[in-house]
């Protein structure tokens, strides 16, 4: 079996890279920036460093919000066939690298999440600001690892960043500050399973809980209901493979981002799980499971066809069967299809002629 990854390079895409190469046959890495997709003509074609990509049973495809646009036409393009396995659907890459959208979906599954605001004016802003309970957190629609994430302890301060925020044309959210001393959860979900967490806290005074803003993590138990949610918000997006953020309210946890190209170091680091192995077994599995799944797909298919033929006095026509051997040893296991046709039985006794890239089997009358 052969599989992409289609990403930046970062340690962990290396770390799944080399993952996947203990599972699948052929492993590529197509780097990001070398990506393009050619739409001129009756199909679209993507391109790695200017030549056409081959094919792949499984693709993995991730990359920060800065290519959100590249990554969603990406897994659009690869999703059209129906041989490739995709751990992350087109839609995901939209909707988790945007806030306003990840809030929408979870407030349509009933998730649990910080209350939040989203206002058409700065005027209809500062009237949210002035009714609010402070501190508050003030967001940037896209943004990860901590980035666009600012912190206000009053209405003042709030207003400044407000007016700041107007001037630069940026629109933002405004999301109600839940004390957890600075801390916060970060979930992995691969499949329908919380394969490792981990507790975030900040240094210092930065409230901000993310690895990647100076936070330190340690090994971290969710209870069923945590992990419950965490699968749920990703399955909400159509990610299979997701980084959840949690934070740890007074009323229950509360979720807060949705990350589906997360960093692996940090929570490796903290609780020991090798993430990148779960990851790449994951995909293996998946993989394995769709050809499998369209290989008795086929063959039922030509059955059908066989019955049918057969039934219209059609027998003895020759038909074709394209498919993987299944391999015993050193022995060749035929498909159920061919055993069908030939009328085959454990006693009889059959002529087999072979040949360089031939392989013939008559059964004796």
């Amino acid at each position: 079996m052969r599989a992409a990854v289609i990403s930046g390079r970062s340690k962990s895409s290396q770390w799944t890279i080399e993952a996947l190469r203990n599972y699948f046959d052929e492993v590529d890495h197509l780097y990001i920036k070398h990506i393009d997709i050619n739409f001129s003509g009756k199909k679209a074609e993507v391109l790695h460093g200017g030549r056409p990509v081959g094919r792949y049973d499984c693709v993995f495809i991730k990359g920060s919000f800065r290519y959100a646009q590249l990554l969603r036409a990406l897994a659009d393009l690869f999703s059209t066939d129906d041989r490739v396995f995709l751990p992350i659907k087109p839609n995901a890459y939209t909707l988790a690298h945007d806030k306003l959208l990840t809030q929408l979906v979870l407030q349509k599954k009933n998730l649990p999440m910080p209350r939040t605001y989203l206002s058409a004016t700065i005027d209809a802003a500062k009237d949210v600001l002035a009714k609010m309970n402070y501190p508050i957190i003030m967001k940037f629609p896209q943004g990860t690892q901590g980035k666009g994430v600012m912190f206000a302890d009053s209405f003042a301060s709030a207003s400044t960043i407000l007016d700041a925020l107007d001037a630069l044309k940026q629109p933002f959210l405004v999301q109600e500050y839940v004390e957890t001393g600075s801390c916060d959860v970060r979930l992995m979900v691969v499949g329908d399973k919380v394969v490792a967490a981990m507790k975030r806290k900040s240094k210092g005074s930065d409230k901000r809980a993310n690895i990647h803003a100076g936070g330190f993590g340690e090994p971290f138990v969710p209870d069923e209901y945590m992990k419950k949610i965490a699968v749920q918000a990703a399955q909400a997006i159509g990610a299979e493979i997701c980084g959840v953020d949690v934070l740890e309210g007074v009323t229950g946890p509360l979720i807060i981002e949705l990350n589906i190209s997360p960093g692996l170091q940090g929570i490796t680091a903290a609780t020991g799980v090798d993430v990148a192995d779960r990851i790449a077994k994951y995909l293996y599995d998946c993989t394995k499971a769709m050809l499998a799944e369209r290989k008795d797909a086929e063959a039922k298919k030509l059955m059908a066809g066989l019955n049918a033929g057969n039934g219209n006095g059609s027998h003895g026509k020759e038909h074709e069967l394209i498919t993987q051997l299944d391999f015993r040893g050193a022995r060749v296991l035929l498909p159920e299809v061919v055993s069908k046709t030939l009328s085959l039985k454990e006693d009889d006794t059959v002529r087999i002629v072979s040949a360089k890239g031939r392989l013939e089997i008559k059964r004796f009358m």
